[in-house]
């Protein structure tokens, strides 16, 4: 029998948060066509990105799913000799005029289509971790979220949350994957690309 937890006043029905397979589905279904759709974009952001920074793709190990590493891959925003930090910790100063462009616009998260296909990351999803964050780590194993799929987005990013708060950021990384439906998954998507305004 599944043991169910209480979060923010929710009661989430499956601790264990393992991705379901009509996920993967809509994952490939989506991220193949988008990959084979946005490679001439991609091309020219490398190019551009070979005279910004000299060095346009950024690896970067991250926690994936059964906690294990991966190498999650974007367009490099930031100068080659910028610290490996949470993005709530990072010198916007290193942040290169191009890179502030690709931030803004989220072209820099392209390349992780690529780790869509492989596998390692859903389109929505808890934002993987690096693996140095320890307290996130720990505080979405608590909740049973260490089966999960991380994403290139999810609740905490059409939020605006940070990483800043490991233990409210668990909590809605939970919330969003207990209550996560087709219909939810695409808003999701949806609300990445094409972000409200709220007034006030």
């Amino acid at each position: 029998m599944a043991c169910l937890q209480r979060i923010g006043g929710s009661t989430l029905s499956d601790p264990d948060f393992s991705p379901p397979g009509w996920q993967r589905f809509l994952d490939l279904l989506v991220a193949v066509p988008l990959l084979l759709a946005v490679l001439p974009v991609s091309i020219v952001i490398y190019l551009i990105g070979l005279y910004d920074t000299g060095s346009p793709l950024f690896r970067q190990k991250r926690v994936g799913s059964g906690q294990r590493e991966f190498v999650m891959y974007k367009f490099r925003t930031m100068s080659v000799s910028a610290r490996s930090v949470p993005t709530h910790q990072m010198d916007v100063s290193q942040i290169t005029g191009f890179g502030h462009f690709l931030r803004r616009t989220k072209l820099d998260e392209l390349p992780q289509l690529w780790n869509v296909v492989r596998g390692e990351m859903s389109l929505v999803g808890p934002r993987p971790c690096l693996i140095s964050q320890y307290e996130l780590i720990e505080a979405r194993s608590r909740l049973g979220l260490g089966k999960a799929r991380p994403g290139i987005t999810g609740l905490a990013q059409v939020r605006g949350i940070t990483m800043e708060n490991p233990d409210y950021l668990a909590r809605i990384d939970a919330l969003m994957l207990d209550q996560l439906t087709p219909g939810k998954y695409f808003r999701l998507i949806i609300q990445t690309a094409l972000p409200v305004r709220r007034a006030g």
